[in-house]
């Protein structure tokens, strides 16, 4: 593989996709609704055509079927995670981030490790299991030496009822090879970086400085970062910076290639909606907003085009669109969250002056919890993957043709148990024993069931981490 690689999306290629597919035939668009449940994925001609569709009857059956495609790959589960920023300097200008050098009212921190650990704890005593690790691009204040460190400290800190954090996903600035390497030493898991927007002029505008202004070390980062021996990867664009259309394709383009080079495609897909921001631009008036409607709709089409990938979906949207869209395709949560330093100990109102965006769902880890439990998903804070070895292609050889499943929806309702046990309260164990009880009934084979349910009592009994 190639780490200097050029630059692999063509703005007049996607332009030309979404243009020759407007108006399209109501039986194409039937037909690759079909291919799509086949669970192979899509082609970009194929996804110009499905996006370009605004008949509603059609619009319906397209998240009629990634609803469907999601179950069948990935089951009901839904995995929580909480995004914990240790540092907020940063040398990008970018003009729909509250982290922006140019901000000069924004509460500029950066976490002690007694304060990282802090926060940790916090986070512990709810009930989390999963981070996703996150700074600002500063060369000096944020370097990696000092989120090596964090990670580290993370993963350290322990509280009672063992509570620890068992995996840390990071999202961080651009690397070389050997910087992944090192990276890699500190036991992650996923190293996600969203492109922000595919649009090469765009993000020329929205990144007038900085290090991030370099368009093609972003876009081949994950490149990178698998050639360093980080074997899962994620990507996503921030939509409501250009056209929706484009950006779910150049998503696409971007899986695509990792498959060809890398052998591998993103292990996970987000797909953040551009929020309010303190003292930023474009986040106060987004240049392409992106209607609910159409939200839901892209992610439905993703899903049906990257069937094997996890979906992720931040805090930035609200409660009730929340509760619609994960059953679009969406696999995996923030709850919980906080995105301003420090955020998880200090509760006051100032907070938005230090964040890196405005939240949308402000509800605490347990609320959520009972919400999704109520709606019939099966909360997970299951990280048995990552420590058995089953990422990159590994994973992909299991959850292509929907053989993950298998192990997560067991380990869902382990590590559900857990968090029933430890820290739920008693309104949301009520609800999660239910619904445990009726998977037990509805989904496990007599064989299946004995080993699950003699694994659960262990849990009862007092024992934790129990896997699959």
């Amino acid at each position: 593989m190639n780490t200097t690689m050029k630059d692999f999306i063509d703005d007049l290629k996607i332009e030309a996709l979404l243009s020759k597919s407007s108006n399209p035939l109501p039986q194409r668009v039937r037909e690759i609704i079909d291919k799509a449940r086949e669970l192979n994925g899509l082609t970009p001609p194929e996804v110009a055509i499905l996006l370009q569709t605004e008949d509603d009857e059609l619009v319906s059956l397209i998240m009629q079927t990634a609803h469907k495609i999601k179950e069948d790959i990935y089951g009901n589960r839904l995995v929580l995670f909480a995004p914990l920023y240790v540092a907020n300097l940063c040398a990008n200008n970018c003009l729909y981030c509250g982290f922006r050098r140019d901000n000069k009212e924004l509460n500029r921190v950066a976490l002690t490790m007694e304060q990282i650990a802090k926060e940790v704890q916090v986070l512990e005593r709810e009930g989390h299991k999963r981070l996703l690790m996150l700074c600002g691009e500063h060369p000096s204040r944020s370097s990696l030496e000092y989120f090596m460190e964090a990670i580290e400290t993370a993963y350290a800190v322990k509280t009672e009822a063992g509570g620890e954090i068992r995996r840390i996903n990071v999202e961080i600035a651009p690397l070389e090879v050997d910087e992944y390497k090192e990276l890699k030493k500190t036991g992650i898991g996923t190293c996600v970086l969203f492109q922000e927007t595919y649009h090469h002029e765009t993000y020329k505008i929205m990144h007038p400085s900085g290090p991030k202004s370099d368009y093609v070390k972003r876009l081949t980062a994950m490149h990178r970062a698998q050639e360093g021996g980080i074997n899962d990867v994620g990507i996503g664009a921030l939509f409501g910076l250009y056209d929706y259309k484009y950006e779910v394709l150049g998503l696409l383009l971007h899986a695509l290639q990792l498959e060809k080079d890398c052998g591998v495609g993103p292990h996970t897909i987000s797909v953040p909606r551009l929020e309010p921001a303190f003292n930023a631009p474009a986040a106060i008036a987004p240049p392409h907003p992106v209607s609910d409607h159409d939200f839901k709709k892209l992610v439905a089409i993703i899903r049906m085009a990257v069937p094997y990938t996890g979906m992720i979906l931040s805090t930035r949207e609200t409660p009730a669109l929340r509760s619609e869209v994960f059953a679009l395709g969406i696999s995996q949560i923030s709850a919980g969250s906080r995105t301003n330093p420090g955020g998880y100990q200090d509760e006051t109102s100032d907070n938005f002056r230090a964040a890196q965006f405005n939240l949308g769902d402000t509800r605490t880890l347990d609320e959520v919890i009972l919400d999704i439990t109520e709606r019939g998903h099966i909360p997970s804070f299951c990280t048995a993957c990552y420590r058995l070895g089953r990422t990159g292609k590994d994973f992909m050889d299991l959850a292509k043709p929907g053989l993950i499943q298998k192990f997560c929806q067991t380990n869902a309702l382990f590590s559900f148990t857990e968090y029933l046990l430890d820290y739920a309260s008693p309104q949301t164990r009520e609800a999660g024993e239910a619904l445990i009880q009726e998977m037990l009934d509805s989904t496990f084979k007599t064989k299946r069931k004995k080993v699950v349910t003699d694994r659960l009592k262990k849990i009862t009994d007092g024992e934790r981490d129990v896997y699959i």
